[in-house]
Formats: structure tokens, sequence, C-alpha cells
């Protein structure tokens, strides 16, 4: 297992997780047709131009020399948390859930961003999505009563925002 900082020479393999992912990881709570409609190179030049603009950090991880999954993060987007970090994104291949590359990201991640000198993250996960807010309670995340709300294809969907401090 390895893990490096993506360039832009990885942005197909990141889209290509995210894609299979979200396939896999939203089935019945994200509208099945929007499901089937995504592409492997759905996220390619969103993540090409956060990569170029220094706008997110992505990183791999590998195993056997294969990109198999990533996480992605920078400071807060969010005017209410001007100091702290933020976890955008982390997704694995299905046949990797479970098996502790996700712990493995998010350490990593965690790291990076205190290195930078946020020592509050927090990150937003689907409300339905139990294995990924399992997977977060189980690394110490706290959700709040923080909601975001949007919809797609007239389905709406809803976002509650995990936070992690160390120091609590």
């Amino acid at each position: 297992m390895e893990i490096k900082k993506a360039t832009l020479d990885d942005v197909k393999d990141i889209s290509r997780i995210h894609a299979l992912s979200w396939k896999f990881a939203y089935k019945g709570i994200v509208p099945q047709d929007y499901l089937d409609e995504i592409e492997e190179d759905f996220w390619v030049s969103m993540f090409a131009d956060c990569i170029k603009n220094n706008d997110l950090i992505a990183q791999l991880i590998f195993e056997n020399h294969a990109p198999i999954g990533c996480i992605s993060y920078g400071k807060s987007r969010d005017e209410k948390f001007p100091h702290w970090g933020e976890i955008v994104s982390l997704y694995l291949l299905p046949e990797y859930f479970g098996k502790e590359y996700g712990d493995k990201l998010l350490e990593s991640a965690l790291f990076d961003l205190r290195q930078s000198g946020c020592q509050n993250v927090y990150l937003w996960v689907l409300k339905e999505n139990q294995r990924a807010r399992h997977f977060y309670e189980k690394n110490n995340w706290k959700c709040t009563k923080d909601r975001c709300i949007y919809q797609i294809r007239g389905k709406q969907l809803i976002e509650v925002r995990y936070i992690y401090s160390p120091d609590k």
C-alpha cells in the first residue's frame, strides 16, 4: 500500500474512482437514472482545475501499484469556518470498502491539514449514507446539526456536517 499526492496525470484515475464509488455507495440514495449516466471521466476537468489552481489537494492510495481510492481536501470553503480544513471527498473502489484503506487516506489528509495549520476539520456526508456515517463516527468524527439540502433529479438530498477536533 502506498499513498501519494495526486498530480494532473492522476485526474482520470481520480474521476474513475469517484464514478465507480458513486454508482455503488449511492445506490438507493441518489436517483438511479442519474447514477447510470455518470461516466468515468465525469470529474476529470473539475479535478484538473482544482489541482492546477491549488484549490484542493488530492491523494491517491495504491495497492499493488493500482489506484484504488482517493481523498481531496483543503482550506474550508465555508465562511463560518475560516481557519478550518475541509475533507471534500473520500472514495474507494467498491471492492476495497471496509478494508481500512479509507482510514489510511483519512489519517494522511488529517496529518497534512494539521501540518498546514488546520487543527479543526469538517466534512459533509449524505444523511442516508449509513456506511459512510458509521465510518466517520468510528474515526472520532461528530455529527452536528448543520444541514445542506439540495436536489438531484427532483429528489431532495440532505447532507450532514461532521467535525473533527483532536482536542475534543
